[in-house]
């Protein structure tokens, strides 16, 4: 597989983008988000998504260069239209007006429809623990999702992530996952290094469990199970919620037909530590918390315990170091977009 440095990435992905119909200034803040992505190990949400972000602008489901609305605002809200915007430009902004607000109130809630893919969902609730804010974030997909209900053998659902973030030091402890048992993205990884996926993430279209993803994209489809395995009724639950705050309450929706998967209703919930009990007595908190957990007496050929997004901390060392490897596939569809737009890549 070939190997890129980040900068590379972002790069490629900039001129890509900025082809495709982006502002300048909106191809690098989503590009740097890609870029990010691959970074830390979430490969699912980097460069791969270029093919599906220049086909979603060719369909005019992404439409570059619109402006988001605010619909409704008060000293601690903010209800947005995205108007479909790239995803991450749209909740970047979000974001900031959000921290502008949480600074003043306390805390801050953001709801946005008509958002499209916002990339890595742990990008944001990081950039705002940075800040030194507690943050949480949730984004749903339509009804053509790929992940089957509790029970359920189709598709009914989208991943449905949450994002769950806090500063510490000078960095930040995020988690950042799926309710589904899998991300989309991870199997489209798979897919493309033809690689089977681990058992427990997936089911044919005759509900039969496998780990081929080829079985995720064939006619009909397979789908992705709900988070949990014999639990999984707690991931599904979790998803079902976060329907309920993402679609519903921002307006985005559910059980649209009418959108493809990527597009997303987004809440986000911002907290200013300071007004409550300030940074520093937070920190010794969280200190004495992460050197009570990491001292439990460990499994054997477990070397470390690992606190939530400490192992993205890591791969970004490892991959700042070492560079980014892209798939042979990935990279070959990557060349083939470029090409069609008119891009060269050859100096990158």
């Amino acid at each position: 597989m070939p190997t890129f440095q980040a900068d590379q990435l972002g790069v490629i992905a900039s001129r890509v983008l900025e082809a495709a119909g982006a502002s300048p200034e909106d191809a690098r803040l989503v590009a740097a988000e890609l870029q990010g992505a691959n970074l830390v190990g979430h490969d699912s949400h980097g460069v791969m998504r270029l093919m599906q972000y220049v086909e979603y602008v060719e369909k005019k489901v992404i439409r570059p260069g619109s402006q988001m609305e605010i619909i409704k605002e008060g000293a601690a809200f903010l209800h947005i239209d995205g108007r479909f915007n790239f995803g991450q430009v749209t909740a970047s902004q979000a974001l900031a007006l959000g921290i502008a607000k949480a600074r003043e109130a306390g805390t801050a809630t953001i709801f946005i429809r008509n958002c499209n893919h916002v990339g890595r969902l742990g990008s944001y609730t990081q950039q705002a623990a940075h800040q030194k804010l507690a943050a949480m974030m949730v984004v749903n997909g339509p009804a053509s999702g790929g992940v089957a209900p509790y029970g359920g053998m189709q598709g009914r659902m989208g991943t449905n992530p949450i994002t769950i973030a806090a500063p510490w030091g000078d960095d930040a402890m995020v988690l950042d996952m799926t309710s589904s048992a899998t991300a989309e993205g991870k199997v489209r990884v798979a897919y493309q290094k033809g690689v089977p996926v681990p058992e427990g993430q997936l089911i044919d279209s005759e509900g039969q469990p496998t780990t081929d993803p080829a079985t995720y994209y064939a006619t009909p489809g397979g789908a992705i199970l709900p988070l949990g395995g014999n639990l999984g009724f707690k991931g599904y639950g979790l998803s079902v919620m976060i329907d309920v705050f993402g679609g519903m309450l921002s307006g985005f929706g559910v059980c649209r037909t009418d959108l493809p998967p990527g597009t997303n209703g987004v809440w986000m919930y911002l907290v200013d530590i300071e007004t409550f009990i300030g940074i520093d007595e937070f920190q010794q908190h969280l200190e004495k918390y992460i050197a009570h957990i990491k001292g439990a007496r460990k499994l054997p050929g477990v070397d470390e315990i690992l606190m939530p997004g400490e192992i993205e901390m890591q791969r970004m060392a490892e991959r700042a170091a070492n560079g980014v490897e892209v798939p042979d596939e990935t990279w070959r569809q990557i060349q083939e977009l470029a090409s069609g737009l008119g891009v060269s890549l050859q100096d990158v």
